[in-house]
């Protein structure tokens, strides 16, 4: 049994080091990606027109001019002309049968007129003929009679060969001609509307900022940030955005993989996205099992960013982009051999780089294991400077550590070392936390004043804790006794995280609390508090 104990103690303890060896190599790895990143970290431009430098302002002009043009000609949601189908093209033909026929019935008519004439003639004279034969007659009354003969022949084939008036057919070029008529003398018709993300292209200030997207998005190149801008134009309306913003329940179960939670400290909304959550088959299975299941997670990633992305501020001062938490803890055996989820994924990157432009201010991948490091590495020559230069990396150990630069305590989830908490709890994102450090191998304390009777809330959190916290109550008057509040323990890093405690006041004193750092670390520490009177 001792050998056993042994045994397994000695494979933790190995374990341990092969855990600390891979993460050490990870910040190592980090470190020197943070190096080249940090020499172009990115900087979100100004949205002022006045702030633009002289080409851009030129570009921005040069593109309104043509989105104006395009407005004017009803480019951006006229449809095309329908393809002609095979009833039209027989419709057609028949048409131009009767034309020909039209066109071809006097020469009928004439061949039909010598025809009757030479009948009626023969038929006269034949007459004429059978008279004379049996019954004789004058020379005078003979010629006479000839005479009103030819008369007649004469007065038949000019009745027989009159043209009959017939009503002509309208041709082709005749129909096309009266339809010019008609749209030159039709009224012109408005240009067209058209908005996106809410915002109406040429209408106000609000509209540069979202050009200036496609600008930027295209190294300020005119017109291809004018042929993005139609393209993204045609696929919102191809996909329905505006119906889709309508349509319930497609996040169901996705609400804990991709969610808005806070603001970083530069007010910008924080996306975060935890694929690790994908380990639950279940989910797993929902979101990617088949064509119509993966078809539905990209729908949801969209209404996803469509209701986020209208509430931000489209007015120059106003923050239009947003800070994106990629979560990679439990994630590399689903992203490298899950088909499902890696061309899921891949196909919305294509999607989002395609249609949503300049939206991103910063990227920062947490978690990020030994493998994303030399991936990275890969993929980046294919990646512009700018959206390079926006990428922040950090390895498990210094997670938290990270994403306090850009996010405050308050504002961070608990999970991640902050101290926001979902459901209900005595504090919120508005109420501040102080940041301290405790220094290595030695004691330090926090005096929270108590001025009057009521309660008093606090939470604590040390960043890695191992170190031992207790607290206690002084009061102010003299000969009074000093209470423990909470006895002191030892907190590992494994164990509860964020403390809480409430203590009823029942007269002026103050609590003190104490931390022990008995390690070689300097530690982080985060506090809040606030008093409540009585009654209240």
């Amino acid at each position: 049994m001792a050998e056993e104990s042994k045994a397994s103690a000695t494979k933790v303890v190995a374990e341990t080091v092969v855990v600390e060896k891979e993460e050490k190599a990870v910040e190592e790895a980090l470190a020197e990606e943070g190096k080249v990143l940090e020499c172009e970290s990115f900087k979100e431009e100004s949205n002022k027109v006045e702030d633009l430098v002289d080409p851009e302002k030129k570009a921005l002009d040069e593109l309104k001019s043509l989105i104006q043009e395009a407005l004017n000609k009803r480019e951006f949601y006229t449809p095309p002309p329908p393809p002609v189908t095979e009833e039209e093209v027989k419709a057609e033909e028949k048409e131009k049968e009767k034309v020909e026929t039209s066109e071809s019935q006097p020469e009928v008519t004439a061949v039909s007129e010598t025809v009757v004439e030479e009948t009626v003639a023969v038929a006269v004279v034949a007459a004429v003929e059978k008279v004379e034969e049996t019954t004789p007659q004058p020379e005078t009354e003979v010629k006479e009679k000839v005479e009103a003969v030819e008369e007649v022949k004469e007065t038949v084939v000019e009745e027989v060969t009159a043209p009959v008036p017939t009503e002509e057919l309208p041709s082709v070029a005749t129909a096309e001609e009266e339809k010019a008529k008609v749209e030159e003398t039709a009224p012109p018709l408005p240009p067209e509307e058209v908005s996106i993300w809410g915002v109406n292209l040429l209408a106000d200030e609000k509209s540069d900022v979202i050009l200036l997207k496609f600008l930027r998005a295209r190294d300020f190149k005119v017109k291809e940030a004018f042929s993005m801008l139609k393209s993204v134009v045609a696929w919102r309306k191809e996909f329905k955005i505006e119906e889709l913003l309508e349509e319930q329940g497609i996040d169901e179960g996705l609400e804990k993989v991709v969610y808005l939670h806070g603001f970083d400290r530069e007010g910008h909304p924080v996306c975060y996205n935890a694929f690790g959550e994908f380990q639950d088959k279940e989910l797993y299975n929902n979101a990617f099992a088949d064509a119509e299941k993966r078809a539905k997670f990209l729908t949801f990633l969209i209404q996803f960013l469509e209701k986020n992305i209208r509430k931000l501020d489209f007015t120059p001062e106003g923050v239009s982009t947003i800070v994106q938490i990629v979560d990679l803890k439990n994630s590399p055996a689903l992203i490298l051999f899950k088909k499902e989820l890696r061309q899921s994924t891949n196909q919305a990157l294509q999607l989002l780089q395609d249609n949503y432009p300049e939206f991103v201010a910063k990227q920062i991948f947490i978690n990020v294991p030994w493998w994303y490091v030399a991936y990275n590495r890969l993929i980046s020559p294919f990646l512009t400077q700018r959206t390079r230069s926006k990428f922040v990396f950090a390895g498990p150990t210094r997670t938290t550590e990270t994403l306090f630069k850009y996010i405050a305590p308050e504002q961070l989830p608990a999970q991640y070392g902050g101290l926001n908490k979902n459901g209900e709890q005595e504090f919120s994102p508005a109420d501040s936390a102080t940041e301290e450090f405790i220094k290595p191998t030695s004691k330090h304390t926090i005096d929270l004043p108590i001025t009057e009777v009521g309660t008093l809330d606090w939470e604590v959190r040390v960043i890695g804790w191992d170190i031992s916290y207790g607290a206690e109550f002084v009061p102010n008057a003299e000969g009074s006794y000093t209470w423990i509040v909470q006895k002191p323990r030892k907190i590992g890093p494994t164990d509860e995280q964020l403390i809480g405690y409430t203590f009823k006041i029942t007269e002026p004193g103050k609590v003190v609390l104490t931390f022990d750092n008995q390690t070689s670390k300097k530690k982080k520490l985060l506090y809040r508090f606030k008093t409540k009177p009585s009654g209240t």
